[in-house]
């Protein structure tokens, strides 16, 4: 934010000088997004459930952090403008109950224990620019994936994305904006042979977060521009239609 005195600069882009911080950041798509945002201006952290690197690798510094200890996280989500949810794994065709624990773990209730840590911050803390929170839940919300386990995971996020996004955008309840990020397949050590590049995946979900759009989406798959969007009106007026005000 500009100080007294100074005058803001008419072409400076949304992110800069924000402080954003991005789970799965040493992934082909956190580091692309660390990288990307870096260069409009934001500082950015990265968390990771493995050692930080000894070089900044994307982020301007790195957290550690582990599934089941979200709690742990209150202060540095605290100091956080922008909190972009990508961490996940992809279990192929594997099944076995360890594997769908494990998977869900990571995939869906991590990212939901750190959504309402995340609110309740933005609520006790309230800023003049609301908080942001980019939640990746996949193409896999309404796509097949290959991977049966991958995405009932990812399909389970999205619907919580949507159900509190739909509340949180009830007037009076503006601290925080969520945004979700729909992504077809784009290359990684999960996905070795994705049609799209991670770093060209990142410059467009910034661009479009830029231009203040909720839903992002990025693939080649032209049918998920057509019922991603009506999925997601179908879900806000089902979740907005039942909820009990002042929940």
């Amino acid at each position: 934010m500009p100080q007294a005195g100074e005058m803001a600069q008419p072409n400076a882009h949304p992110f800069q000088g924000r402080t954003i911080g991005i789970t799965g950041a040493r992934g082909a798509l956190g580091s692309a997004l660390a990288r990307c945002l870096k260069a409009a201006g934001a500082d950015v952290v990265g968390f990771t459930h493995g050692s930080p690197p000894s070089q900044s690798a994307g982020a301007n510094r790195w957290v550690r952090w582990s599934c089941g200890a979200e709690g742990e996280l209150d202060h540095e989500l605290a100091q956080l403008d922008v909190l972009v949810l990508n961490h996940g794994i992809n279990p192929q065709g594997e099944q076995s109950t360890d594997v769908v624990n494990t998977a869900l773990e990571i995939n869906a209730l991590s990212s939901w224990r750190l959504m309402q840590r995340y609110e309740q911050i933005c609520r006790s803390h309230p800023q003049d620019q609301p908080r942001e929170l980019w939640v990746n839940t996949s193409e896999a919300e309404i796509q097949p994936a290959i991977s049966p386990v991958y995405e009932m995971t990812k399909r389970l996020l999205g619907q919580l994305v949507s159900m509190r996004g739909a509340v949180l955008d009830e007037p009076g309840r503006q601290q925080l904006i969520i945004r979700k990020l729909v992504l077809g397949p784009f290359r990684s050590e999960l996905n070795p042979i994705g049609l799209m590049n991670a770093d060209f995946v990142a410059q467009q979900v910034v661009r479009q977060a830029s231009w203040g759009l909720r839903l992002v989406i990025v693939t080649p798959n032209p049918i998920t521009y057509v019922l991603m969007p009506l999925a997601e009106l179908g879900r806000r007026l089902y979740s907005q239609g039942l909820n009990r005000p002042g929940r």
